[in-house]
């Protein structure tokens, strides 16, 4: 029997998938060279470089081709290692992007051009799709909770929704700024702003955490307690694999509106940029710890770490199904809240399903965005 009629008979084609994954490799590789060159040359040509792209390239636009390159052949790349293939090839493009993000990536600064050129701000999608990646995948596979494939059912929703989760960010605070001058700017307390301003750096990433958490819990709670807002909640909650990327899954309207409540909070306090920016990171790194699919050291489990902040042991039971834990453990950085309101709960092992009761919310992201608005009950 020939090598097409095996395949034809197994539906496999293990040569073409293999040269598919090479030339996307090779594809991506390529790619990374190419923004390599052209971030180090806006950086490094004394601004030459960047003055004659910007007499016939609108250096907005260029920024966001920077942007969107660096994201396709990162994605290839982790995609391609993900599934064993080229590891060498593909490393070397993951280590090229992740130069060019140091260099500035998209957001690389352009001598002679105006300081305010407009661009989305997210040279922090390549970190956190590179890094969260390739970090808590390894960790997940080292210390798993559960044996569970990488590309487990339901990733390429997931793998959406961390797309459109960063894509999301720039518009997040254009809405927050536009809420702050245009809405709220009567709301601010210059003396407050002032103390704020004032306090040492972690003392302010501290309280950026803690404030945005109390608010984060009440809201949190009434989308599980209104039932229209329940609709979009059940979204992120019909997650039945919890991993790394899980917590990803929000409907864009849930997280369009917290996170505009979350930084006009922010912003009307007064925190400066290096605390904002460092909040942003922590809250990235939480939200993708505490979804991972990970067996935590035993001292977690023990006091005083977990009356204190929020691990995996203590976030999964929020998304399980077993009736005991229905609407519990609502907060996000510190399990002091839920101790405090009656709302925590916590044995000693970990829960054996996760999703709604009912299984109602549809699969795809199309079809989860939709569901709110056509869910009778």
């Amino acid at each position: 029997m020939t090598a097409k009629q095996v395949a034809s008979e197994t539906g496999r084609h293990g040569r073409l998938e293999s040269t598919a994954g090479t030339l996307a490799g090779a594809l991506a590789l390529a790619l990374a060279v190419l923004i390599v060159a052209v971030v180090s040359a806006l950086r490094f040509s004394d601004g030459q470089f960047g003055a004659l792209l910007g007499r016939s390239v609108d250096i907005g636009v260029l920024r966001e081709v920077l942007f969107f390159g660096m994201a396709i052949a990162g994605g290839l790349a982790v995609a391609n290692l993900v599934q064993s293939r080229g590891r060498w090839l593909n490393g070397a493009t993951v280590a090229l992007i992740l130069v060019a993000v140091a260099l500035g990536g998209h957001r690389v600064p352009i001598a002679d051009l105006p300081a305010g050129t407009p661009y989305l701000g997210l040279d922090r999608f390549a970190l956190n799709l590179l890094g969260s990646s390739l970090i808590f995948i390894a960790i997940e596979k080292l210390s798993p909770l559960r044996a569970q494939a990488v590309l487990r059912p339901e990733w390429r929703t997931d793998s959406t929704y961390l797309i459109v989760n960063h894509l999301l960010a720039g518009l997040v605070l254009i809405l927050a700024s536009f809420a702050l001058h245009d809405l709220l700017g009567w709301m601010v307390w210059p003396p407050l702003q002032t103390w704020v301003g004032s306090l040492p750096f972690f003392a302010q990433l501290l309280l950026a955490l803690l404030v945005t958490d109390i608010i984060q819990y009440w809201t949190h709670r009434a989308f599980h307690e209104i039932p229209f807002l329940w609709r979009f909640h059940a979204v992120h909650h019909s997650i039945e694999h919890m991993d790394w990327i899980a917590g990803f899954r929000m409907h864009l309207f849930e997280l369009t509106l917290t996170r505009v409540l979350f930084l006009c909070a922010l912003l009307l306090m007064g925190f400066d940029k290096a605390a904002m920016g460092a909040y942003v990171v922590v809250v990235g790194l939480q939200t993708v710890f505490n979804h991972a699919n990970l067996r935590l050291p035993a001292v977690f489990g023990r006091a005083p770490l977990k009356w204190l902040i929020v691990t995996p042991d203590f976030h999964h039971w929020h998304h399980t199904v077993e009736p005991a834990a229905i609407d519990h453990n609502y907060a996000s950085h510190f399990s002091f809240l839920d101790y405090l309101f009656g709302t925590a709960v916590k044995p000693d092992r970990f829960p054996d399903e996760y999703g709604v009761i009912g299984r109602y919310v549809p699969p795809g992201f199309v079809r989860q965005q939709l569901f709110p608005f056509f869910r009778k009950r």
